[in-house]
């Protein structure tokens, strides 16, 4: 039977068109006699392609077809026996009873066995069993592990960290045979459990792919160990015994894709341990010097995204990344050029020595290295070479993605802000782009960068606000067509001439869809209700929105008739379209969704005044955070580690746009404190919660304690969060002792509450509440010890010894202090002139000499911390370094508005001098404020 392939057949169409049916019934040839392996095979082939479509199966069809499969072990063809153990896995998770074909499997890992088969038995088998059932065979997969064939090993080191998630405890009794297979012993000598060394002839892989996945299962089985990670580092580091750790031989990693995975780990030692730092940055400098360009490129990235690096530190990587940029590779070229391409945005100066060298990869043949090319140089350059580069740029537009066109728009978008004076030459490039085709992501990127122009310049407004007119009339997006509408709302009435403008907008009423048109509206209603607007201007605005009454569509109705309304009436428009506030979104989404999702709370009206109020350059900052992460993702392929992006939020210091995420905390504080009886009688939620935890220990040290304060009306609640570090340690009955200063005995003590039990790595929460005899604010200091029962465990069930009763002991901590600003709610006040003027009667002034400060900024930040007060506007940004005027809001313990103010002026030498001003609507609160720095 001959077969002769035919040219015009689609076999992808032919898969696309695959029939579920059709296909579960041609599976009854799977119980032929004789067994006709390629039939079967390319039948396999469907099923496989089925489930990876996504095509869903019951799971009476999946186990008659499994145990249809299964008779296919009978035959012998190896490419047939490979599509059996693929089928095998995909069908294992819908399946009942896969657990039967364990025999089979079994049998093809014996050493009698193919290697081929062996591999792939162990992976399916690893697929189908039970954990219970993997003490069964662990001895069958430790000695594979340890197998001379590289195919096994590699196969049960892969299918040993797929089981870790499942059975920690068992796989963690490994340790040893991975820690052999990653020396590479087992590939050079001795005997296997599956044979002796010469049997079968096999042949010894030189691959070293499994020293790659042997120290992935290693990390995994020590990740939480700080030290057995930092030990295999440095056993891999190629330093000799009496090295910084101390004794030990190096040992030889021959794989250049576990050298990686080293440098990675190296850097999360780093990241938890910050006193490591200085040893481990001078490994990461050996291994950029490394001879493969994948290690050199990983070292020195990772040195590159380090927090905190210095110029001095980032010489050797930013050396090595120059070198590579003359690469003949092309990935070589692409890898450090974007590598740079992030650096630029935190670093500039430490990338200027690499400018020629960017400069020759403009041209590069490869569109997407000469785009990281020309927009990294764009950071690093200056004014007289933009243009030049502009100009380079818009030749090469039209030949790339669109990912890359959005990297370009976002450079221009920062190098607004950059070069003001260069608006006509952005506002061109920009204007230009908008008229070729691309994508919305891309057009939206371009849109923004010219409302921050439009914004930020205020010489190219009118300019930027017509390009923006232009691009609406021809708008496919109907989201961008939104975006602009808004915008225009927002700008086009503080214009010198906005009728111009209202002509464009009144257009998309009559041409757009409904959500345009509706936009359109709104849009309208503000240029109506804007303080500069005239009678005359009114009165047209007025006429257009009446014609909007008649639209066909509910929303462009109602929103007409609203700004109808809303332009008639002084008091209405200074409250909905004046206001500079706006609801922190976020928060207000989270407290709708649980208003809808309790049915008791459906019977009161939702509660508006709970919701945190922010001002629009907090919004505008929150959105401007979020784009840059969305550019970390589109320029290094991935986000932060989860920890990493906590830290570094937890470390910022306090920022305008800090509103949303302190609401967020607070609320979770409220539910946990909620469902503990004795501090719920306290009130139904806390007046202030602390907006950062005070660090009562060391990171590194046993036991990390950390402290929350959350104020009542009556009540102080101390809340303390322990971690216990210390694996072969259990602890029992943890509770925190404080003994206060007051004199006064203003405060007395009502509740302690332990925490029973504390494993390792399972943070709890201790909680001490007093009681305030007072209702004026008490300042007082807290000596604080950690009281606990030790008990010694088994690191591998973390469950304590058989008949220890363990032993009292303590640990000492920061003193905890309590301050006026612990009874300040940080909350932006909407209109905060008018009540500062209304309050003058309650002012409290004082001025201070504070020598300790170096600079403006130190000192801001610091009064922002002890008051803790929300930041107006541009508070923590001094423009000088010689004077800075700072403003803040806040509620004492939120009811009473109070607002700050603060003029500074700094001498070298001498330090900053302060003058602050308090202004509240409890007069006493003025004085008790200004204390707080006192």
């Amino acid at each position: 039977m001959s077969w002769k392939k035919d040219e015009d057949s689609d076999d992808l169409g032919a898969l696309m068109n695959l029939d579920h049916s059709v296909v579960l019934q041609e599976a009854r040839v799977f119980n032929e006699t004789p067994i006709r392996p390629r039939q079967s095979r390319l039948l396999l082939a469907k099923i496989v392609f089925l489930l990876y479509r996504g095509d869903s199966m019951s799971t009476t069809e999946a186990t008659n077809l499994f145990f249809s499969i299964t008779k296919l072990f009978q035959c012998k063809d190896m490419s047939l026996r490979q599509m059996v153990y693929l089928t095998i896995k995909e069908l294992s998770t819908i399946s009942e009873d896969v657990i039967m074909v364990t025999s089979s499997l079994m049998k093809d890992m014996q050493p009698t066995s193919e290697i081929t088969y062996r591999a792939n038995a162990i992976r399916a088998l690893c697929k189908i069993v039970d954990p219970s059932m993997l003490p069964g065979i662990e001895r069958f997969l430790k000695a594979a592990i340890v197998e001379k064939s590289a195919t096994i090993a590699s196969s049960s080191l892969v299918s040993s960290l797929h089981l870790f998630n499942e059975a920690k405890d068992v796989v963690r009794r490994w340790g040893n045979e991975v820690s052999e297979a990653l020396n590479g012993k087992s590939l050079s000598q001795g005997s296997s459990f599956f044979g002796s060394s010469s049997s079968q002839g096999q042949v010894v892989s030189t691959s070293n792919i499994v020293q790659y996945h042997a120290i992935g299962l290693l990390y995994a089985i020590r990740q939480h160990d700080r030290m057995a990670v930092l030990k295999l580092v440095q056993s891999f580091s190629g330093q000799k015994s009496g090295g910084w750790m101390g004794g030990g031989s190096s040992s030889a990693l021959r794989s250049n894709a576990a050298h990686v995975m080293l440098i990675r780990y190296a850097v999360r030692v780093m990241e938890s341990d910050s006193s490591l730092a200085p040893q481990l940055h001078g490994l990461l400098e050996e291994w950029i010097r490394h001879r493969s360009d994948m290690v050199s490129l990983e070292a020195a990235r990772a040195v590159c995204q380090l927090k905190d690096v210095s110029d001095k530190q980032l010489t050797a990587a930013v050396n090595a990344l120059q070198l590579f940029l003359s690469s003949p590779k092309a990935v070589v070229r692409f890898a450090a050029i974007r590598t740079l391409n992030v650096l630029a945005r935190t670093h500039p100066e430490a990338v200027q020595p690499c400018n020629v060298d960017m400069e020759g990869l403009i041209t590069d043949s490869n569109r997407s290295v000469a785009t990281f090319a020309i927009t990294t140089l764009l950071k690093t350059g200056n004014e007289a070479s933009v243009e030049r580069l502009m100009k380079q740029m818009q030749g090469f537009m039209a030949e790339i993605s669109d990912e890359f066109k959005i990297i370009v728009a976002e450079a221009v978008r920062s190098l607004c802000g950059k070069f003001p004076s260069k608006h006509g030459l952005f506002l061109g490039f920009l204007s230009g782009v908008l008229r070729d085709e691309g994508g919305y992501e891309f057009k939206r990127a371009a849109i923004e960068a010219i409302v921050d122009l439009a914004k930020h310049v205020g010489e190219c407004r009118e300019v930027a606000l017509g390009h923006l007119c232009e691009f609406i009339e021809d708008c496919e997006f109907t989201k961008l067509s939104v975006r602009v509408l808004h915008f225009l709302g927002e700008e086009g009435p503080a214009t010198a001439r906005p009728t111009v403008y209202i002509r464009h907008i009144y257009n998309r009423v009559v041409l757009e869809n409904a959500v345009v048109r509706a936009a359109a509206v709104s849009a309208l209603a503000k240029f109506g209700a804007a303080p500069r607007a005239d009678a005359a201007l009114q009165r047209s605005v007025r006429v257009l929105l009446a014609r909007c009454l008649d639209d066909r569509d509910d929303e462009v109705r109602d929103r007409a008739a609203w700004g109808l309304r809303m332009t008639a009436a002084d008091q209405t428009r200074a409250r909905y379209v004046r206001d500079d506030s706006t609801f922190s979104l976020a928060v207000l989404e989270r407290r709708l969704v649980a208003y809808c999702a309790d049915p008791h709370a459906k019977s009161a009206r939702f509660d508006f005044a709970a919701v945190p109020r922010i001002s629009r350059a907090q919004e505008e900052e929150t959105r401007h955070r979020v784009r840059l992460d969305a550019m970390d993702q589109v320029l290094t392929g991935s986000t932060l580690p989860a920890t990493q992006a906590a830290g570094a939020k937890e470390d910022a210091p306090k920022s305008a746009g800090a509103g949303a995420e302190e609401a967020d905390r607070a609320a979770q504080y409220a539910r946990q404190l909620a469902a503990i009886p004795e501090l719920a009688a306290f009130g139904e939620r806390p007046l202030v919660s602390s907006q950062r935890a005070a660090e009562l220990t060391e990171a590194e040290t046993e036991y990390v304690v950390r402290c929350v304060k959350h104020v009542y009306e009556r009540h102080i609640v101390f809340q303390f969060d322990v971690t216990n570090t210390i694996a072969e340690q259990v602890l029992e009955q943890v509770e925190v002792a404080m003994e206060s200063d007051d004199i006064d005995g203003l405060l007395q003590p009502v509740v302690a509450m332990a925490i029973p039990v504390l494993r390792y790595d399972a943070p709890a929460a201790a909680y001490v509440a007093f009681e305030r005899l007072t209702e004026d604010a008490v300042a007082a200091s807290f000596a604080c010890t950690l009281k606990f029962i030790v008990k010694e465990c088994d690191p591998a069930t973390g469950e304590p010894e058989e008949g220890d009763d363990g032993f009292d002991d303590d640990y000492s901590l920061e003193a905890v202090d309590l301050g006026p600003g612990d009874f300040m709610l940080a909350t932006y006040i909407p209109d905060s002139d008018t009540l500062w003027e209304s309050l003058a009667e309650s002012e409290s002034v004082e001025t201070f000499a504070l020598s300790s400060f170096s600079s403006i900024e130190e000192c801001v930040a610091k009064v922002c911390d002890l008051l803790n007060m929300c930041p107006l506007d541009n508070a923590l940004a001094p423009r000088s370094k010689a004077a800075h005027k700072a403003a803040f809001t806040g509620k004492w313990l939120g009811h009473a508005k109070t607002v700050a103010r603060t003029r500074m002026a700094y001498q070298k030498g001498a330090g900053v001098t302060m003058e602050l001003a308090v202004r509240s609507e409890d007069p006493a609160v003025s004085e008790l404020v200004v204390s707080a720095i006192a």
